[in-house]
């Protein structure tokens, strides 16, 4: 795996070899990739530090996302409904699989959850960081979309069954129109039709929360594409005060689930600047603030660093 930008590779964000042999998957949870590819009993199951390895298997043939819960957890109790309906109106294409962080302190551990509701995927084997904290529906369906086209580029092209039946179409109301066509512009990797759509149709209503919600994600996968992360690195190593040079790894760090870094190096930045610099660097964070969600104690942080700066 590599530090790619999302949509080009996997990432190696957290060390799952621990777990991997932990136990041996079933045949009805491991389905032999290519064409149809099996039955599971459910594609919403429950995975313990024990049963993990059953998941990683079973994500060689579908995306398996992965939601890192507590019964403590508000955001949670929001998020994981939204998970559950998304997984099952996609008919097989993804599983989710829910992972109670209290239960389960090993794999909390691996996956590095200092933050919950926390939103992983498994592709083949390997994890891709997806987003942290309670984001609406329509992120979550354009986050998804973007995992299946990540998933397919990699090779894993798996529809499952349950139990030898196809899943039940959905009875869900068609998306408003300028969604749809931002959704359909996702999965094909059309990111410029995608931000088009969302700023139509905030323009037809400024208060479509989800539409908002999609145009950052969807901003953020476009100006990520295709960049390399080292070589970002190193151009922003070598100019700690260009300001597009520092956007270009924070954006990489925000997508590649390390938000910490992200802000810090945006906080550093502003610091650094004249006071007539500021205001794109300030900019950026509030976008990616909405991003990640104001709930987000990262975000809550950062806030209070960014308004220390300013006042």
């Amino acid at each position: 795996m590599t530090d790619a930008a999302p949509g080009a590779a996997l990432r190696g964000a957290v060390d799952l070899s621990a777990l991997r042999n932990r136990s041996a998957p079933s045949q009805a949870a491991a389905p032999a990739a290519g064409g149809p590819a099996g039955s599971v009993p459910a594609l919403v199951m429950d995975v313990t530090d024990e049963t993990f390895g059953s998941a990683l298997e079973l994500s060689r043939t579908v995306p398996v996302v992965v939601d890192l819960w507590a019964e403590w957890c508000g955001p949670c109790k929001q998020l994981s409904p939204i998970l559950e309906k998304v997984v099952t109106e996609l008919g097989g294409r993804l599983v989710l699989a829910k992972v109670d962080v209290d239960a389960n302190p090993q794999l909390a551990q691996a996956f590095r959850a200092q933050s919950i509701p926390m939103v992983v995927a498994l592709v083949g084997g390997q994890p891709v960081p997806l987003f942290t904290g309670a984001v609406p529906e329509q992120q979550v369906r354009e986050v998804f979309a973007q995992l299946l086209q990540l998933a397919a580029q990699n090779g894993v092209t798996g529809t499952l069954e349950v139990n030898g039946q196809a899943p039940a179409e959905s009875d869900e109301p068609p998306l408003p129109p300028l969604h749809a066509e931002a959704f359909e512009a996702i999965e094909a990797g059309d990111y410029a039709r995608a931000i088009g759509a969302y700023e139509k149709a905030l323009a037809e209503n400024p208060r479509d929360v989800d539409a908002r919600a999609g145009l950052g994600q969807v901003r953020l996968l476009a100006r990520v594409e295709g960049l390399d992360l080292q070589a970002a690195r190193v151009a922003a190593a070598a100019n700690p005060t260009d300001v597009d040079a520092q956007f270009r790894v924070a954006d990489l760090d925000i997508a590649g689930g390390h938000v910490d870094d992200a802000f810090d190096r945006l906080l550093d930045l502003f610091a650094a600047l004249p006071g007539d610099r500021r205001a794109p660097v300030r900019e950026r964070l509030l976008e990616l603030f909405a991003l990640v969600g104001d709930a987000d104690p990262r975000v809550i942080r950062a806030r209070g660093s960014l308004a220390s700066l300013l006042f």
